[in-house]
């Protein structure tokens, strides 16, 4: 009896904490919504503001979340990382995030932008810029990003049910960082926004 009410309960927490991750992904993309509706914040120009219903997601993946091992780059050599456009915004690789993947070991870079970092909002945020085999095709051709933060641990967490597309995916007027090479995934991301 003892066994039992005690599987129920762990079976219980499991299900519990499925339904709280689904649910902050969901807010991820409702929030992401919004902001596309909204004229003041969305990158769409005003015709494809009027026919813009929402982003199509892919299903939620709970394995797509992963939990990496982060390394910290001492030093770290600041780049210009190119864009969309001429205009080049200085970068630094801050860490380097390895997992695994339905049994494969991938390696990202995760990086800080120079101008970004000097705000209180944003000086603890990371960028994380990505493209996989599913551009072009499910995805933008131009890649996803993820959006992070500094972590305390010697672990990060990525999560790819939360990409979401640069906005040059939707206005060519914008500039947008192109994904490094080493952030080049020999696999399907089959996870957050599609094209």
């Amino acid at each position: 009896m003892t066994k039992t009410l005690t599987l129920l309960i762990i079976l219980q927490l499991c299900i519990a904490n499925a339904q709280s991750y689904n649910q902050s992904v969901l807010d991820f993309q409702q929030h992401l919504n919004e902001e596309y509706k909204n004229p003041d914040e969305s990158p769409l120009d005003k015709k494809d503001l009027k026919r813009f219903k929402g982003h199509d997601f892919f299903p939620i993946n709970e394995k797509y979340r992963v939990v990496a091992k982060f390394t910290k780059i001492m030093n770290p050599t600041p780049f210009l990382m190119k864009t969309t456009t001429s205009r080049l915004s200085m970068y630094e690789v801050y860490g380097v995030a390895n997992f695994e993947l339905d049994g494969q070991e991938y390696q990202l870079n995760v990086y800080q932008n120079h101008k970004l970092r000097e705000t209180e909002e944003y000086k603890n945020y990371l960028f994380l810029p990505f493209t996989d085999l599913t551009n072009g095709d499910q995805t933008y051709g131009g890649g996803r990003f993820i959006d992070l933060e500094i972590p305390e641990e010697e672990t990060i967490v990525i999560d790819f049910n939360k990409a979401y597309n640069p906005y040059c995916a939707y206005n060519s007027n914008y500039s947008c960082p192109i994904p490094p090479k080493e952030n080049d995934l020999d696999t399907q991301i089959m996870a957050g926004i599609k094209k």
